[in-house]
């Protein structure tokens, strides 16, 4: 565009020019000529402007100049011919004359989120020997270092090649004849993972037994990164994801994707599988550890496991018989998981439990076990009978017991009873005295009575009247045996009265006896 402005404004004035002979008079000879002049300086001056828009960057290419670049060097800085470091911003920008300069507009560069930009300069000092990429940019340093590439090849000290430092997301205005920019996914570290560090910069340990560095040497760092991004060249660093999440292998017959079975051979000469579960898991700090023991958590680290694991089951087998293997399960256990974490530990592996599943099958136990089932069986029936035993024995105290508590309660009854008894024996003495008592009272009161009538009426009369009171209180009917007796001799007095008292005494027992049938 500039050139063809400019070649515009050089055919314009020779138009012009050429028509001067043909103007009449020389005041407007001279104004034409002036117009050309104008014209000729008005297209140079505006073919020098160039634009270059928002998301655009210019490269000033400079073809014609007195000094020409360095060996080596591509890129110019003191105004040599060739690219210039120095690039174009937005706007417009003069004095950049046409077939002197050429200005190459390229889009600026995007890094989009979740990438990064990989630098490679393409001119600057040369990498010191062994040294593959260059050292990293400080921080704040960075822009100036990329959008300021003369400041890159100048006070920068800038090395040619490939850099660690890398592009983070966002817009960078890049000079692409100094700097090549490959675009490559940013590093993503998922939860329950840790990104271990092996830089391949950076000054190097001197003593080459030094498993794990500090951050900025060569070599595997010491610390690993949690759950992040991070913006990091993967080719100067090499990244191992290690997962920290609890793991488990299982060896068993099941095939499959677990481990085979692990055989043992005991003391007394008996071969047999043992199915065995082994949880693990690796802590972020010892990750770096675990990098540089078996470079990751794949199938290095399980062959190892695997050897531990075996040779630890089969040593601890050799000491013991079939029998108290299978009986000493949780000891075994115990013993087994104390000796892989101590294995284990020492490449960074924490290993949280043991669990023995099956031990043996039919074909190499059975017999054995059959043998144990059979003892058992008859030391549980022994067990059965003894307990049968006590239970019977038990059974027999609490019946004597029982039998003990019930002559006890019989006993104290009987007791109660006696003291029962003697109170009422007691109860009927003093009724019987005083029963024997009031009689005697009764008696005397009437033998006295009976004393005074006697000695009114005589004793016979008397006696008589005594009968003949109880023969009415008792309800006798003397009527009979009074009138059978009173049909004897018709004598009278003494004799005549014992008649009748004879008679009424006759009636009296003849009653009772009827009284008595009765009942």
């Amino acid at each position: 565009m500039a050139l063809l402005i400019l070649l515009a404004g050089l055919v314009l004035a020779v138009l012009i020019l050429s028509a001067i002979p043909r103007i009449p008079w020389n005041a407007l000879r001279g104004a034409a000529a002036l117009f050309a002049l104008i014209v000729l300086i008005a297209s140079a001056l505006f073919s020098s402007v160039r634009y270059v828009g928002e998301s655009e960057v210019g490269i000033v290419i400079k073809n014609i100049g007195a000094k020409d670049l360095p060996p080596g060097r591509i890129i110019a800085t003191n105004g040599e011919k060739g690219p210039q470091a120095a690039i174009l911003g937005p706007g417009w920008h003069p004095w950049i004359w046409p077939i002197i300069f050429d200005v190459e507009k390229i889009p600026v560069t995007s890094i989009e989120e979740g990438e990064i930009g990989l630098v490679t300069a393409n001119d600057g000092l040369p990498l010191p020997e062994g040294v593959t990429y260059a050292e990293e940019w400080p921080g704040d340093l960075v822009k100036s270092m990329v959008n300021e590439p003369e400041y890159f090849l100048t006070e920068g000290n800038g090395y040619k090649g490939p850099q660690t430092t890398v592009l983070t997301p966002g817009k960078w205005r890049i000079n692409t004849r100094l700097f090549s920019i490959e675009k490559a996914p940013a590093t993503n570290i998922e939860p329950a993972m840790v990104g271990v560090i092996k830089s391949n910069v950076g000054s190097a340990e001197d003593d080459e037994t030094v498993k794990l560095v500090e951050k900025g040497q060569r070599g595997i760092w010491r610390s690993a990164y949690g759950p992040s991004k991070l913006y990091m060249n993967t080719k100067a660093y090499e990244i191992t994801m290690i997962s920290t999440q609890k793991k488990i292998v299982r060896y068993t017959s099941a095939g499959g994707t677990e481990e085979t079975e692990i055989k043992v051979r005991t003391s007394d000469g008996f071969t047999f599988p043992v199915d065995v579960r082994v949880e693990y898991h690796i802590k972020p700090e010892s990750a770096p550890l675990v990098v540089a023991e078996v470079r990751d958590d794949g199938d290095g680290l399980q062959d190892v496991l695997n050897s531990v694991v075996r040779a630890v089951f089969r040593n601890n087998a050799e000491n013991v018989k079939a029998l108290d293997y299978v009986q000493q399960r949780s000891i075994q256990e115990s013993q087994s998981l104390e000796m892989i974490a101590r294995d284990m530990e020492q490449i960074g592996v924490t290993v949280t439990g043991v669990r023995i599943g099956d031990v043996g099958d039919e074909e190499s136990l059975g017999a054995l076990l059959k043998t144990q089932t059979d003892r058992e069986i008859a030391i549980q029936e022994e067990m059965t009978f003894k307990q049968q035993q006590l239970a019977l024995e038990q059974k027999k105290e609490v019946s004597r017991t029982e039998q003990e508590a019930e002559e006890e309660r019989r006993l104290a009854t009987a007791t109660y009873e006696i003291q029962i008894a003697e109170a009422e024996k007691e109860r009927r003495i003093i009724e019987a005295n005083a029963e024997a008592e009031a009689i005697q009272i009764k008696a005397d009161a009437q033998a006295a009575a009976y004393q005074k009538i006697a000695e009114q009426i005589g004793k016979g009369n008397a006696a008589l009247v005594e009968l003949l009171t109880i023969v009415g209180e008792s309800g006798i009917n003397i009527t009979p045996r009074v009138m059978v007796t009173g049909s004897g001799s018709g004598s009278s007095g003494t004799g005549s009265t014992d008649a009748q008292t004879t008679a009424l005494i006759g009636t009296m027992l003849d009653s009772m006896v009827q009284d008595v049938a009765d009942e």
